[in-house]
């Protein structure tokens, strides 16, 4: 069958399963949205507001389901406005296809109107990138951009094609996915042999105090079912990273909440005396580990993970078993032994009693307040998306995550914007589920636009914004460790939120204690339409335990 490139990128999207997409067209990406046009009873298109909202939604779609996510945008600013979502995906390992289109390929490399070379610009931040130059390597590349996003560790991928690629014909035939096998390099990781699964559950039931410290790879893996088995045969306490919450369930007894500078005590106190920690899917991350000489140095280190890069690479450790997480935590399972509750886990409890006084302090509208409630009035299906500050951690620290995909932030680059197009992402993937998005005002400067995809759409999205009118994580900052010198961190100007609402058609409310945020929130889930809460809280509003920056735990700050 002759058809164009257009008409290709089109079949092959859908050969890959994939049901929507997410851009904002321009001059060089014509040809695909006029197709996209004709094809749209057999495939949705997004408008965004911004290419940056593309991006994020494409990952937010991906976080929430596991498929891979899909943007577009053409060429230029059009490309470049992808960038920070592409980053973003990169660091927290989301699989995204990212397709832009370039000038025609006569025009590449003379500085055309909106050229930009973004293969070049996006190398250090995708997993792989292409340009396509012939129209007959573009089905193929295609499907090998799919292969590479979702494979072993996912990640972002980058496909570039020129205007004339698109309009050019070749010859189509559709393939199954399931029977394509690239035999790319680096691919086909081999499983940890008998022997170091043996070796490993022997370390496991010798040690009197073990720990887990589960990050974001156990989700990807799918293996949150086989992590808590794990944990629950053999007694072992597990705490989390930013993105390994909801990994393992907040309530249960074993559960210590996250880890690392706005961790609990019981988790970092628990990593700093434990025998033996076991880091699952992780990477030591810096805002984990503080002062890597002091991180964990009682312990014995083994580390699981599908990625061997990762070894060694930030903590040396004892042992490592690479592989599928869901495959290796199956298998370790089945060899380790039962252990009942020791004095180990009796003294975790006792730790676990330890929080800041802040916790308790009361005030007109708290941030403690906020996430307790809104996770008392929904379903624990319900999908939470933020931004990235203060009100990022309070969500991890807060609200008590029980299904994994139910929390999406920006970990690894720490995305201010993201949140409300992940928000957008995580809707259309999953119509049936609430969803509700937790905002700082400064983050919410970054993205507002969104709020007309979202009204177009009419989207029930809650976005929750704890608004203590600054740039509360900066200016925690700045209180401790900058004698108060509050340098461009306050924001006591506009927008007035809920007017902004009100003008992209938008029911807002602004509450300043409990039972108006209560009344708010109820009105606005009852509804089943978009609304955005302008929620005042305390300007000075702290997040505590803190480590900071390149400390150990011996420098945990509590109040």
């Amino acid at each position: 069958m002759q058809i164009s490139g257009s008409q290709i990128v089109i079949e092959c999207l859908i050969e890959q399963g994939v049901d929507t997409v997410f851009g904002y067209p321009g001059g060089a990406i014509l040809n695909i949205y006029d197709a996209l046009y004709k094809n749209s009873n057999r495939i949705r298109h997004i408008l965004t507001t911004h290419e940056q909202g593309a991006s994020h939604a494409a990952d937010g779609y991906a976080r929430s389901t596991g498929k891979v996510g899909v943007c577009m945008a053409t060429s230029g600013p059009g490309a470049t406005n992808l960038v920070t979502g592409i980053a973003t995906a990169y660091m927290d390992s989301i699989p995204m296809v990212a397709i832009t289109c370039n000038v025609t390929q006569s025009q590449l490399g003379k500085d055309s109107f909106q050229e930009i070379d973004i293969t070049g610009v996006t190398m250090p931040i995708t997993k792989h990138n292409f340009i396509v130059r012939d129209v007959k390597d573009l089905a193929d590349t295609i499907r090998k951009a799919f292969y590479i996003a979702k494979s072993d560790r996912p990640g972002p991928v980058l496909i570039d094609i020129p205007k004339d690629i698109t309009s050019a014909v070749t010859e189509y035939e559709a393939v199954d996915p399931s029977k394509l096998d690239f035999n790319l390099p680096s691919k086909k990781i081999p499983f940890p042999s008998e022997q170091q699964i043996e070796n490993a559950a022997k370390l496991i039931d010798e040690s009197q105090k073990p720990f887990i410290y589960a990050g974001g790879g156990v989700i990807t893996s799918e293996a949150s079912d086989e992590l808590f088995s794990f944990a629950t045969k053999a007694n072992i306490p597990v705490a989390m990273s930013l993105m390994g919450k909801a990994a393992f369930p907040n309530k249960h007894e074993l559960s210590l909440g996250m880890i690392g500078m706005h961790g609990t005590y019981a988790a970092n106190t628990a990593c700093d005396n434990c025998d033996l920690l076991l880091a699952i899917g992780c990477r030591f991350s810096d805002r984990v580990i503080g002062e890597a000489a002091k991180f964990a140095k009682n312990a014995k280190i083994l580390q699981i993970d599908i990625d061997p890069t990762e070894v060694n690479k930030m903590i040396n450790v004892d042992d490592a078993l690479l592989g599928d997480i869901k495959s290796i935590l199956a298998k370790l399972t089945a060899k380790i032994q039962k252990k009942e509750k020791s004095q180990w886990n009796s003294q975790i409890e006792e730790w676990k009693k330890i929080v800041p006084p802040s916790y308790n302090k009361k005030q007109d509208l708290s941030p403690k307040f906020i996430f307790e409630y809104v996770n008392s009035q929904v379903k624990e299906d319900t999908i939470i998306t933020t931004e990235v500050g203060q009100h990022q951690m309070w969500t991890a620290q807060f609200y008590d995550f029980t299904k994994p995909r139910t929390f999406l932030t920006s970990g690894g680059l720490g995305t201010m914007g993201f949140g409300t197009g992940a928000a957008i992402g995580a809707k259309f993937a999953n119509p049936e589920k609430t969803v509700v998005h937790f905002a700082g005002d400064g983050s919410f400067r970054m993205n507002c636009n969104e709020l007309a995809t979202i009204e177009h759409y009419q989207l029930p999205i809650i976005i929750v914004i704890l608004d203590n009118h600054a740039l509360g994580n900066v200016r925690m900052w700045q209180t401790l460790f900058y004698e108060k010198r509050y340098s461009n961190t306050t924001l006591d100007f506009g927008p007035e939120w809920t007017t902004l609402a009100s003008a992209y058609g938008i029911q807002g409310y602004h509450v300043k204690n409990e039972k108006e945020f209560k009344d708010a929130f109820d009105k606005a889930l009852k509804s089943g339409k978009p609304a955005v809460i302008d929620a005042e809280i305390f300007l000075d509003e702290m997040v505590f335990p803190m480590i900071p920056p390149g400390k150990s735990i011996e420098y945990l700050l509590m109040e």
